[in-house]
Protein backbone atom coordinates (compact mmCIF):
# COMPACT_ATOMS: atom_id res chain seq x y z
CA UNK A 1 0.00 0.00 0.00
CA UNK A 2 1.60 3.50 -0.84
CA UNK A 3 0.81 6.18 0.95
CA UNK A 4 0.28 10.17 -0.43
CA UNK A 5 2.85 12.18 0.40
CA UNK A 6 3.03 15.97 0.68
CA UNK A 7 1.14 18.67 2.27
CA UNK A 8 1.51 21.86 3.60
CA UNK A 9 3.36 20.69 6.79
CA UNK A 10 5.65 23.24 8.63
CA UNK A 11 8.91 23.38 6.78
CA UNK A 12 7.40 21.45 3.70
CA UNK A 13 7.83 24.39 1.50
CA UNK A 14 5.86 24.38 -2.63
CA UNK A 15 7.40 23.39 -5.62
CA UNK A 16 7.88 26.58 -8.11
CA UNK A 17 5.24 28.39 -5.82
CA UNK A 18 5.11 31.64 -7.56
CA UNK A 19 3.66 35.02 -6.16
CA UNK A 20 2.06 36.21 -8.93
CA UNK A 21 -1.31 36.33 -8.34
CA UNK A 22 -4.71 36.52 -10.16
CA UNK A 23 -8.30 38.02 -9.86
CA UNK A 24 -10.44 36.15 -8.63
CA UNK A 25 -8.95 32.31 -8.35
CA UNK A 26 -6.17 31.30 -9.59
CA UNK A 27 -6.09 28.89 -12.65
CA UNK A 28 -4.30 26.07 -14.34
CA UNK A 29 -2.19 23.87 -11.40
CA UNK A 30 -3.48 24.96 -8.04
CA UNK A 31 -0.66 23.79 -6.39
CA UNK A 32 1.26 27.07 -4.35
CA UNK A 33 -1.85 28.36 -4.23
CA UNK A 34 -1.55 31.93 -1.83
CA UNK A 35 -3.28 30.70 1.08
CA UNK A 36 -0.58 28.65 1.99
CA UNK A 37 -2.05 25.45 2.58
CA UNK A 38 -0.76 22.81 0.05
CA UNK A 39 2.74 23.38 -1.60
CA UNK A 40 2.35 23.56 -5.57
CA UNK A 41 4.00 23.91 -8.79
CA UNK A 42 3.19 27.49 -9.65
CA UNK A 43 0.38 28.52 -11.30
CA UNK A 44 -1.17 30.66 -14.59
CA UNK A 45 -1.78 33.98 -15.56
CA UNK A 46 -4.83 32.88 -16.84
CA UNK A 47 -7.66 33.98 -14.38
CA UNK A 48 -10.48 32.14 -13.51
CA UNK A 49 -13.64 33.69 -13.60
CA UNK A 50 -15.36 34.54 -10.58
CA UNK A 51 -18.27 32.11 -9.35
CA UNK A 52 -21.74 33.16 -8.68
CA UNK A 53 -24.85 30.98 -8.58
CA UNK A 54 -27.12 34.48 -8.90
CA UNK A 55 -25.81 35.68 -11.99
CA UNK A 56 -24.38 33.00 -14.52
CA UNK A 57 -22.08 33.95 -17.05
CA UNK A 58 -23.59 34.21 -20.77
CA UNK A 59 -20.26 33.08 -22.24
CA UNK A 60 -22.00 29.99 -24.31
CA UNK A 61 -22.13 27.66 -21.45
CA UNK A 62 -24.92 25.59 -19.93
CA UNK A 63 -25.58 25.46 -16.70
CA UNK A 64 -24.71 27.41 -13.24
CA UNK A 65 -21.21 26.16 -13.20
CA UNK A 66 -19.32 27.71 -16.15
CA UNK A 67 -16.42 25.50 -17.63
CA UNK A 68 -13.65 27.22 -16.90
CA UNK A 69 -10.05 26.32 -17.92
CA UNK A 70 -8.81 25.47 -14.67
CA UNK A 71 -8.19 21.97 -15.30
CA UNK A 72 -5.43 21.68 -12.28
CA UNK A 73 -3.98 18.94 -10.69
CA UNK A 74 -6.24 18.94 -7.82
CA UNK A 75 -4.17 19.31 -4.99
CA UNK A 76 -4.55 23.38 -4.07
CA UNK A 77 -4.46 25.49 -1.34
CA UNK A 78 -6.18 25.44 2.17
CA UNK A 79 -7.93 27.71 3.96
CA UNK A 80 -6.68 30.10 6.86
CA UNK A 81 -3.10 32.55 5.92
CA UNK A 82 0.18 30.44 6.25
CA UNK A 83 -1.49 27.84 8.42
CA UNK A 84 -2.06 24.66 5.86
CA UNK A 85 -3.34 21.47 6.53
CA UNK A 86 -2.83 20.03 9.61
CA UNK A 87 -0.08 17.16 9.61
CA UNK A 88 -1.57 12.98 9.72
CA UNK A 89 -4.54 13.25 6.92
CA UNK A 90 -5.17 10.08 5.82
CA UNK A 91 -2.98 8.41 2.86
CA UNK A 92 -4.33 7.36 -0.51
CA UNK A 93 -7.15 10.32 -0.07
CA UNK A 94 -7.21 13.70 -2.27
CA UNK A 95 -5.10 15.09 1.29
CA UNK A 96 -1.31 14.94 1.62
CA UNK A 97 -0.92 14.32 -2.28
CA UNK A 98 1.97 15.33 -4.02
CA UNK A 99 2.26 18.96 -2.51
CA UNK A 100 5.51 19.69 -0.68
CA UNK A 101 8.27 19.07 -3.40
CA UNK A 102 10.57 22.18 -2.37
CA UNK A 103 10.54 25.90 -2.69
CA UNK A 104 11.71 27.26 -6.14
CA UNK A 105 11.50 31.18 -6.74
CA UNK A 106 9.77 30.70 -10.02
CA UNK A 107 7.02 32.66 -11.97
CA UNK A 108 4.86 31.73 -15.03
CA UNK A 109 4.15 28.39 -17.02
CA UNK A 110 1.77 25.31 -15.86
CA UNK A 111 4.57 23.97 -13.68
CA UNK A 112 6.41 27.63 -13.14
CA UNK A 113 9.34 27.02 -14.93
CA UNK A 114 10.34 30.35 -15.90
CA UNK A 115 13.40 30.40 -13.06
CA UNK A 116 15.45 33.34 -11.48
CA UNK A 117 18.61 32.72 -12.34
CA UNK A 118 20.49 35.39 -11.36
CA UNK A 119 18.87 34.78 -8.02
CA UNK A 120 19.80 31.21 -7.27
CA UNK A 121 23.34 32.04 -8.23
CA UNK A 122 23.21 34.64 -5.64
CA UNK A 123 21.60 32.00 -3.36
CA UNK A 124 24.12 29.26 -3.98
CA UNK A 125 27.29 30.88 -4.07
CA UNK A 126 26.57 32.57 -0.45
CA UNK A 127 25.46 28.81 0.69
CA UNK A 128 28.54 27.63 -0.76
CA UNK A 129 30.43 30.74 1.12
CA UNK A 130 28.81 30.14 4.47
CA UNK A 131 29.47 26.27 4.06
CA UNK A 132 33.10 26.32 3.16
CA UNK A 133 35.07 29.75 3.64
CA UNK A 134 33.24 32.42 6.18
CA UNK A 135 34.51 36.06 6.04
CA UNK A 136 33.14 37.02 9.58
CA UNK A 137 35.28 37.03 12.36
CA UNK A 138 39.01 37.10 9.64
CA UNK A 139 40.50 34.58 11.78
CA UNK A 140 40.65 30.89 12.55
CA UNK A 141 37.08 30.85 14.18
CA UNK A 142 36.18 30.99 10.67
CA UNK A 143 36.76 27.37 10.19
CA UNK A 144 34.73 26.75 13.36
CA UNK A 145 31.77 28.65 12.10
CA UNK A 146 32.34 26.73 8.85
CA UNK A 147 32.12 23.66 10.54
CA UNK A 148 28.84 25.31 12.40
CA UNK A 149 27.45 25.99 8.94
CA UNK A 150 27.26 23.00 7.76
CA UNK A 151 26.28 20.98 10.88
CA UNK A 152 22.85 23.61 10.73
CA UNK A 153 22.83 22.74 7.00
CA UNK A 154 22.82 18.62 7.28
CA UNK A 155 19.54 19.38 9.78
CA UNK A 156 18.06 21.71 7.60
CA UNK A 157 17.79 24.66 9.82
CA UNK A 158 19.34 27.40 11.33
CA UNK A 159 21.27 30.27 9.53
CA UNK A 160 24.50 29.98 8.10
CA UNK A 161 26.45 34.08 8.88
CA UNK A 162 29.53 34.52 6.80
CA UNK A 163 29.93 38.11 6.01
CA UNK A 164 29.65 40.89 7.79
CA UNK A 165 28.02 43.22 5.34
CA UNK A 166 25.54 40.33 3.91
CA UNK A 167 22.62 38.47 5.22
CA UNK A 168 23.04 35.45 6.69
CA UNK A 169 21.54 32.03 4.42
CA UNK A 170 18.40 30.52 5.71
CA UNK A 171 19.61 26.58 6.10
CA UNK A 172 15.72 24.62 5.41
CA UNK A 173 15.02 21.34 4.79
CA UNK A 174 14.73 21.90 1.19
CA UNK A 175 18.53 22.37 0.86
CA UNK A 176 21.23 20.07 -1.01
CA UNK A 177 23.01 19.26 1.73
CA UNK A 178 20.32 18.46 4.25
CA UNK A 179 20.45 14.26 5.41
CA UNK A 180 17.11 13.51 6.48
CA UNK A 181 15.46 12.99 3.51
CA UNK A 182 14.53 10.12 1.32
CA UNK A 183 12.21 9.29 -1.48
CA UNK A 184 8.65 7.46 -0.96
CA UNK A 185 5.71 6.51 -3.57
CA UNK A 186 2.21 8.02 -3.76
CA UNK A 187 -0.30 6.57 -5.71
CA UNK A 188 -1.19 8.82 -9.06
CA UNK A 189 -5.17 10.11 -8.42
CA UNK A 190 -7.20 8.17 -10.98
CA UNK A 191 -10.40 10.26 -10.05
CA UNK A 192 -11.66 12.01 -13.29
CA UNK A 193 -12.78 16.09 -13.44
CA UNK A 194 -16.45 14.82 -14.95
CA UNK A 195 -16.62 12.48 -11.39
CA UNK A 196 -17.05 16.22 -9.63
CA UNK A 197 -15.61 14.97 -6.47
CA UNK A 198 -14.25 17.59 -4.12
CA UNK A 199 -12.69 16.43 -0.58
CA UNK A 200 -13.15 18.46 2.83
CA UNK A 201 -11.45 17.69 5.74
CA UNK A 202 -13.05 18.64 9.12
CA UNK A 203 -10.97 18.96 11.94
CA UNK A 204 -13.60 17.22 13.99
CA UNK A 205 -14.46 13.27 14.96
CA UNK A 206 -15.79 11.09 12.56
CA UNK A 207 -18.67 10.84 14.71
CA UNK A 208 -19.52 14.06 14.88
CA UNK A 209 -19.62 14.18 11.09
CA UNK A 210 -21.78 11.39 10.58
CA UNK A 211 -23.85 12.86 13.07
CA UNK A 212 -24.23 16.13 11.38
CA UNK A 213 -24.10 14.85 7.93
CA UNK A 214 -27.34 16.44 6.85
CA UNK A 215 -26.90 19.55 8.61
CA UNK A 216 -23.86 19.82 6.73
CA UNK A 217 -25.31 18.60 3.82
CA UNK A 218 -27.91 21.48 3.93
CA UNK A 219 -25.49 24.11 5.01
CA UNK A 220 -22.91 23.55 2.37
CA UNK A 221 -26.31 23.93 -0.14
CA UNK A 222 -27.27 27.14 1.35
CA UNK A 223 -23.37 28.30 1.22
CA UNK A 224 -23.68 27.55 -2.49
CA UNK A 225 -26.73 29.84 -3.14
CA UNK A 226 -29.46 27.75 -1.92
CA UNK A 227 -30.53 27.05 -5.77
CA UNK A 228 -33.57 24.27 -6.25
CA UNK A 229 -31.64 23.34 -9.58
CA UNK A 230 -28.64 22.21 -7.79
CA UNK A 231 -27.87 19.07 -5.44
CA UNK A 232 -25.00 18.65 -2.78
CA UNK A 233 -24.62 14.83 -2.42
CA UNK A 234 -22.13 13.05 0.13
CA UNK A 235 -19.26 10.09 -1.72
CA UNK A 236 -17.90 8.81 1.66
CA UNK A 237 -17.00 9.82 4.81
CA UNK A 238 -13.75 8.51 6.78
CA UNK A 239 -11.74 8.94 9.66
CA UNK A 240 -7.97 11.02 9.25
CA UNK A 241 -5.78 10.90 11.60
CA UNK A 242 -5.66 13.84 14.95
CA UNK A 243 -9.25 13.29 15.26
CA UNK A 244 -10.01 15.03 11.81
CA UNK A 245 -12.30 13.81 8.89
CA UNK A 246 -12.24 13.58 5.60
CA UNK A 247 -16.08 14.30 3.58
CA UNK A 248 -15.83 13.73 -0.12
CA UNK A 249 -19.25 15.95 -1.73
CA UNK A 250 -20.01 16.10 -5.75
CA UNK A 251 -22.83 18.44 -6.61
CA UNK A 252 -25.64 17.67 -9.09
CA UNK A 253 -27.28 20.07 -11.31
CA UNK A 254 -30.39 19.53 -13.07
CA UNK A 255 -31.87 20.98 -15.75
CA UNK A 256 -35.37 22.30 -17.13
CA UNK A 257 -35.61 19.89 -19.28
CA UNK A 258 -35.41 17.48 -16.47
CA UNK A 259 -31.78 15.91 -17.55
CA UNK A 260 -28.93 16.40 -14.91
CA UNK A 261 -25.52 16.31 -14.75
CA UNK A 262 -22.20 16.69 -12.12
CA UNK A 263 -20.70 19.68 -11.92
CA UNK A 264 -16.99 19.14 -12.89
CA UNK A 265 -14.31 18.93 -9.95
CA UNK A 266 -12.57 22.19 -10.99
CA UNK A 267 -16.14 24.32 -11.42
CA UNK A 268 -16.88 23.37 -7.55
CA UNK A 269 -13.45 23.83 -6.33
CA UNK A 270 -13.15 27.25 -7.65
CA UNK A 271 -16.39 27.94 -5.91
CA UNK A 272 -15.67 26.65 -2.86
CA UNK A 273 -12.36 28.59 -3.38
CA UNK A 274 -14.12 32.16 -2.87
CA UNK A 275 -13.47 34.33 -0.50
CA UNK A 276 -17.25 34.59 1.06
CA UNK A 277 -17.31 30.97 0.76
CA UNK A 278 -14.43 29.92 2.19
CA UNK A 279 -15.41 32.00 5.38
CA UNK A 280 -18.39 30.69 5.60
CA UNK A 281 -16.72 27.05 5.34
CA UNK A 282 -13.49 28.39 8.39
CA UNK A 283 -16.52 28.30 10.46
CA UNK A 284 -18.09 24.88 9.64
CA UNK A 285 -14.23 23.82 11.13
CA UNK A 286 -13.11 22.93 7.51
CA UNK A 287 -9.52 22.85 7.36
CA UNK A 288 -9.06 22.57 3.55
CA UNK A 289 -10.69 21.86 0.26
CA UNK A 290 -8.85 20.03 -2.50
CA UNK A 291 -10.68 18.52 -5.87
CA UNK A 292 -9.94 15.04 -6.61
CA UNK A 293 -8.60 15.17 -10.25
CA UNK A 294 -6.31 12.70 -12.56
CA UNK A 295 -3.13 13.75 -13.70
CA UNK A 296 -2.56 13.81 -17.80
CA UNK A 297 0.48 12.53 -18.89
CA UNK A 298 2.07 15.62 -19.53
CA UNK A 299 1.64 16.09 -15.90
CA UNK A 300 2.92 13.21 -14.75
CA UNK A 301 6.10 14.02 -17.49
CA UNK A 302 7.03 16.79 -16.28
CA UNK A 303 7.11 16.19 -12.57
CA UNK A 304 9.33 13.26 -13.04
CA UNK A 305 11.66 15.28 -15.54
CA UNK A 306 12.42 17.55 -12.82
CA UNK A 307 13.72 16.35 -9.30
CA UNK A 308 12.20 18.34 -6.31
CA UNK A 309 14.10 21.09 -4.54
CA UNK A 310 16.83 19.53 -2.57
CA UNK A 311 16.85 16.04 -3.72
CA UNK A 312 19.69 14.68 -5.43
CA UNK A 313 19.09 14.08 -9.58
CA UNK A 314 20.85 10.61 -8.80
CA UNK A 315 18.38 9.78 -6.52
CA UNK A 316 15.43 11.17 -8.30
CA UNK A 317 16.25 8.92 -11.52
CA UNK A 318 17.15 5.37 -8.74
CA UNK A 319 13.65 6.38 -7.34
CA UNK A 320 12.20 6.55 -10.83
CA UNK A 321 13.97 3.31 -11.18
CA UNK A 322 12.88 1.34 -8.22
CA UNK A 323 9.23 2.57 -8.81
CA UNK A 324 6.73 -1.06 -8.12
CA UNK A 325 4.48 0.25 -10.01
CA UNK A 326 4.91 3.16 -12.36
CA UNK A 327 1.24 3.23 -14.04
CA UNK A 328 -0.10 3.68 -10.67
CA UNK A 329 2.62 5.19 -8.09
CA UNK A 330 4.64 8.20 -8.39
CA UNK A 331 7.88 9.12 -6.67
CA UNK A 332 7.89 11.90 -3.76
CA UNK A 333 10.35 13.30 -1.23
CA UNK A 334 10.11 12.58 2.45
CA UNK A 335 11.88 15.72 4.20
CA UNK A 336 11.91 15.77 7.89
CA UNK A 337 11.04 14.17 11.22
CA UNK A 338 7.48 15.68 10.74
CA UNK A 339 7.30 14.08 7.59
CA UNK A 340 8.14 10.63 8.94
CA UNK A 341 5.81 10.84 11.52
CA UNK A 342 2.92 12.22 9.02
CA UNK A 343 3.96 9.01 7.17
CA UNK A 344 3.89 6.94 10.30
CA UNK A 345 0.24 8.30 11.16
CA UNK A 346 -1.08 7.87 7.77
CA UNK A 347 0.16 3.67 7.58
CA UNK A 348 -1.54 3.45 10.85
CA UNK A 349 -4.73 4.76 10.06
CA UNK A 350 -4.94 2.25 6.83
CA UNK A 351 -3.79 -0.26 9.35
CA UNK A 352 -6.62 0.51 11.24
CA UNK A 353 -8.70 0.62 8.42
CA UNK A 354 -7.81 -2.91 6.77
CA UNK A 355 -8.32 -4.15 10.48
CA UNK A 356 -11.95 -2.63 10.72
CA UNK A 357 -12.59 -4.49 7.11
CA UNK A 358 -11.42 -7.58 7.79
CA UNK A 359 -13.15 -7.74 11.10
CA UNK A 360 -15.78 -6.57 8.92
CA UNK A 361 -15.44 -9.42 6.48
CA UNK A 362 -14.74 -11.97 9.15
CA UNK A 363 -18.23 -11.31 10.53
CA UNK A 364 -19.80 -11.41 7.22
CA UNK A 365 -18.00 -14.89 6.15
CA UNK A 366 -19.23 -16.66 9.70
CA UNK A 367 -23.11 -15.54 9.63
CA UNK A 368 -22.61 -16.61 5.74
CA UNK A 369 -21.45 -19.89 7.25
CA UNK A 370 -24.13 -20.36 9.82
CA UNK A 371 -26.66 -19.32 7.41
CA UNK A 372 -25.46 -22.13 4.95
CA UNK A 373 -25.50 -24.66 7.45
CA UNK A 374 -29.37 -23.77 8.58
CA UNK A 375 -30.11 -23.48 4.65
CA UNK A 376 -28.58 -27.06 4.09
CA UNK A 377 -30.97 -28.48 7.25
CA UNK A 378 -33.40 -26.93 5.66
CA UNK A 379 -33.12 -28.53 2.38
CA UNK A 380 -32.96 -32.16 4.12
CA UNK A 381 -35.76 -31.32 6.08
CA UNK A 382 -37.74 -30.47 3.36
CA UNK A 383 -36.72 -33.07 1.16
CA UNK A 384 -38.13 -35.51 4.11
CA UNK A 385 -41.65 -33.70 3.96
CA UNK A 386 -41.52 -33.57 -0.02
CA UNK A 387 -41.05 -37.55 0.17
CA UNK A 388 -43.59 -38.10 3.28
CA UNK A 389 -46.40 -35.71 1.02
CA UNK A 390 -45.74 -37.78 -2.31
CA UNK A 391 -46.56 -41.01 -0.06
CA UNK A 392 -49.30 -39.69 1.75
CA UNK A 393 -50.45 -38.14 -1.90
CA UNK A 394 -49.52 -42.03 -3.66
CA UNK A 395 -52.05 -43.20 -0.75
CA UNK A 396 -54.78 -41.17 -1.43
CA UNK A 397 -54.40 -41.74 -4.83
CA UNK A 398 -54.75 -45.63 -4.62
CA UNK A 399 -57.65 -45.13 -2.44
CA UNK A 400 -59.50 -43.16 -5.11
CA UNK A 401 -58.47 -45.55 -7.56
CA UNK A 402 -60.07 -48.49 -5.16
CA UNK A 403 -63.06 -46.11 -4.91
CA UNK A 404 -63.27 -44.62 -8.47
CA UNK A 405 -62.98 -48.89 -10.05
CA UNK A 406 -65.28 -50.28 -7.45
CA UNK A 407 -68.05 -52.92 -9.07
CA UNK A 408 -66.35 -52.78 -12.43
CA UNK A 409 -64.48 -56.21 -13.56
CA UNK A 410 -60.81 -56.54 -13.59
CA UNK A 411 -59.67 -54.89 -17.11
CA UNK A 412 -57.27 -56.28 -19.46
CA UNK A 413 -54.75 -53.91 -18.51
CA UNK A 414 -54.84 -54.57 -15.16
CA UNK A 415 -54.69 -58.04 -15.29
CA UNK A 416 -51.55 -57.96 -17.40
CA UNK A 417 -50.09 -54.89 -15.00
CA UNK A 418 -50.47 -57.81 -11.96
CA UNK A 419 -48.96 -60.49 -14.14
CA UNK A 420 -45.76 -58.20 -14.42
CA UNK A 421 -45.80 -57.06 -10.46
CA UNK A 422 -46.28 -60.86 -9.35
CA UNK A 423 -43.41 -62.12 -11.90
CA UNK A 424 -41.21 -59.08 -10.51
CA UNK A 425 -42.24 -60.49 -6.73
CA UNK A 426 -41.18 -63.61 -7.35
CA UNK A 427 -37.83 -62.89 -8.83
CA UNK A 428 -37.28 -60.94 -5.98
CA UNK A 429 -38.07 -63.77 -3.17
CA UNK A 430 -36.31 -66.57 -5.06
CA UNK A 431 -33.49 -67.79 -3.52
CA UNK A 432 -30.89 -67.94 -6.00
CA UNK A 433 -31.75 -64.50 -7.68
CA UNK A 434 -31.91 -60.66 -6.17
CA UNK A 435 -32.85 -61.52 -2.79
CA UNK A 436 -29.89 -64.00 -2.03
CA UNK A 437 -27.67 -61.60 -3.46
CA UNK A 438 -29.10 -58.99 -1.72
CA UNK A 439 -28.70 -61.18 1.85
CA UNK A 440 -25.03 -62.01 0.91
CA UNK A 441 -23.70 -58.37 -0.23
CA UNK A 442 -25.54 -57.11 3.19
CA UNK A 443 -23.57 -59.69 5.16
CA UNK A 444 -20.46 -58.88 3.46
CA UNK A 445 -20.74 -55.75 4.37
CA UNK A 446 -21.82 -56.70 8.07
CA UNK A 447 -18.77 -58.58 8.04
CA UNK A 448 -16.63 -55.84 6.25
CA UNK A 449 -17.80 -53.48 8.72
CA UNK A 450 -16.72 -55.48 11.92
CA UNK A 451 -13.47 -56.42 10.59
CA UNK A 452 -13.13 -52.73 9.90
CA UNK A 453 -13.89 -51.96 13.45
CA UNK A 454 -11.31 -54.67 14.86
CA UNK A 455 -8.47 -53.23 12.57
CA UNK A 456 -9.14 -49.65 13.24
CA UNK A 457 -8.92 -50.86 17.30
CA UNK A 458 -5.98 -52.92 16.80
CA UNK A 459 -2.80 -51.95 15.14
CA UNK A 460 0.45 -53.40 15.66
CA UNK A 461 3.28 -54.19 13.64
CA UNK A 462 6.17 -56.56 14.01
CA UNK A 463 9.93 -56.56 13.02
CA UNK A 464 11.05 -58.80 10.29
CA UNK A 465 13.76 -59.68 12.65
CA UNK A 466 11.39 -60.47 15.85
CA UNK A 467 8.90 -62.14 13.17
CA UNK A 468 11.55 -64.68 11.87
CA UNK A 469 12.31 -65.70 15.46
CA UNK A 470 8.91 -65.89 16.55
CA UNK A 471 8.92 -68.15 13.59
CA UNK A 472 11.64 -70.33 14.68
CA UNK A 473 10.23 -70.30 18.16
CA UNK A 474 6.79 -71.57 17.48
CA UNK A 475 8.33 -74.16 15.03
CA UNK A 476 10.29 -75.66 18.18
CA UNK A 477 7.24 -75.88 19.70
CA UNK A 478 5.46 -77.70 17.18
CA UNK A 479 8.27 -80.36 17.04
CA UNK A 480 8.31 -80.89 20.66
CA UNK A 481 4.54 -81.14 20.87
CA UNK A 482 4.69 -84.03 18.42
CA UNK A 483 7.35 -85.94 20.02
CA UNK A 484 5.78 -85.32 23.12
CA UNK A 485 2.88 -86.89 20.78
CA UNK A 486 4.49 -89.81 19.93
CA UNK A 487 6.02 -90.91 23.22
CA UNK A 488 2.33 -90.89 24.59
CA UNK A 489 1.14 -93.04 22.18
CA UNK A 490 4.22 -95.57 22.41
CA UNK A 491 2.97 -95.29 26.32
CA UNK A 492 -0.12 -96.07 25.76
CA UNK A 493 0.60 -99.51 23.59
CA UNK A 494 2.61 -100.13 26.15
CA UNK A 495 -0.44 -99.81 28.88
CA UNK A 496 -2.05 -101.85 26.46
CA UNK A 497 0.43 -104.30 25.99
CA UNK A 498 0.43 -104.70 30.03
CA UNK A 499 -3.17 -104.71 30.78
CA UNK A 500 -3.67 -108.09 27.85
CA UNK A 501 -0.58 -109.68 29.96
CA UNK A 502 -2.47 -109.18 33.09
CA UNK A 503 -5.46 -110.61 31.41
CA UNK A 504 -4.21 -113.54 30.62
CA UNK A 505 -2.38 -114.02 33.54
CA UNK A 506 -5.42 -114.07 35.51
CA UNK A 507 -7.14 -116.73 33.21
CA UNK A 508 -4.58 -118.84 33.83
CA UNK A 509 -4.84 -118.91 37.54
CA UNK A 510 -8.34 -119.58 37.39
CA UNK A 511 -8.11 -122.73 35.68
CA UNK A 512 -5.33 -123.74 37.68
CA UNK A 513 -7.09 -123.76 41.10
CA UNK A 514 -10.42 -124.97 39.47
Amino acid sequence: MAFNLGGGTAGFTPFGATTTTTSGQTAGFPFGASTGGFGGFGTTATAAPAFNFSTPANSGVTGLFQNTQNKGFGFGGGFGTGTGLAPGLVPGSTFGGFGGFGAQQQTGGLFGQAVQPQAQTVQLINTASALSAPTLLGDERDAILARWNQLQAFWGTGKGYFHNNLAPVEFTQENHFCRFKTVGFSCIPSNKDEDGLVALAFNKKEAEIRNQQQLLVETLHKILGGLQQIMVNVEGIRALPDDQTEMVIYVVERFPNGNSRRVSATNLFNSLEQTNVKNHLMQLSVLVALPRTELSPAQIKQLLQNPPTGVDPIIWEQAKVDNPDPEKLIPVPMVGFKELLRRLKFQEQMTKQHQSRLDIISEDVNELQKNQATTVAKIAQYKRKLMDQAHKVLQVLIKQEIQRKAGYAIQAEEEQLRVQLDTIQCELNAPTQFKGRLNELMSQIRMQNHVGAVRSEERYSVHVDLLGEIKQHLKLQQEGLSHLISVLKEDLEDVKLIEHGLSESVHIRRDFFS
